[in-house]
């Protein structure tokens, strides 16, 4: 039902513009923002599954796979890391975002050099926030980049933390960092690229056509 209305309000979109007489070779701009809508609307709405209250939503939360892989190549799978990672998920899929907080400032006390630790904390603390990067979370996402400061991790999750907070202009120069630092030949670094370009061509969108500078 989710995306019959949203292929409705496309639609509807795409008929204002023709009769508005909207410039062909501006096309790509609103095109671009419908693309986006549909990739967030994918990414953070559940389209498949019937409706539920707010206090159903608020028992049981969700983690995105995608950024779950990410973390894994980025830091480990099968190592001191993955234990702390996975119980925090698992506060996490539960609903509890203050558990899952607990469990990271746990880790970066066992642990206070591990890059990793500290980088997904400053994720778990921004979430905890309400997606709000308080200063707990910064001093996190700093204290990753200081301890690892050719990792592009750090800098991509600081990023992603900037854009749950719908500070999009001041995350990309922290995913292009990250691309920076990404090797030639990495297997992710296709993912952190394609991540990178859509954000700049919705900036661009934003400012009307003008690129970012870089």
């Amino acid at each position: 039902m989710g995306w019959l209305l949203f292929l409705g309000l496309v639609i509807a979109a795409g008929l204002l513009l023709w009769l508005r007489r909207f410039p062909r070779r501006l096309w790509a701009i609103p095109a671009t923002a419908v693309m986006l809508g549909a990739a967030g609307y994918a990414w953070q709405g559940a389209p498949g599954l019937a409706g539920h209250s707010v206090k159903a939503a608020k028992q049981q939360g969700s983690i995105d796979p995608e950024l779950i892989a990410l973390r894994e190549v980025f830091f480990g799978r099968f190592n001191f890391d993955a234990a702390y990672f996975m119980a925090s998920d698992a506060m996490e899929r539960s609903g509890s975002s203050q558990a899952a907080a607990k469990v990271m400032i746990g880790a970066v006390r066992k642990a206070p050099e591990n890059a990793g630790l500290w980088t997904w904390a400053g994720v778990v603390l921004a979430q905890n926030d309400g997606n709000q990067i308080s200063p707990a979370s910064r001093f996190a996402f700093d204290r990753a980049m200081t301890l690892a400061p050719k990792h592009p991790g750090p800098p991509f999750f600081y990023g992603l933390a900037h854009i749950r907070e719908g500070k999009l202009v001041e995350a990309r120069p922290y995913w292009a960092k990250a691309v920076a630092l990404t090797p030639k030949d990495a297997s992710y670094r296709g993912e952190l690229l394609t991540r990178l370009f859509l954000l700049d061509r919705f900036l661009e969108a934003q400012q009307g056509g003008s690129a970012p500078q870089r």
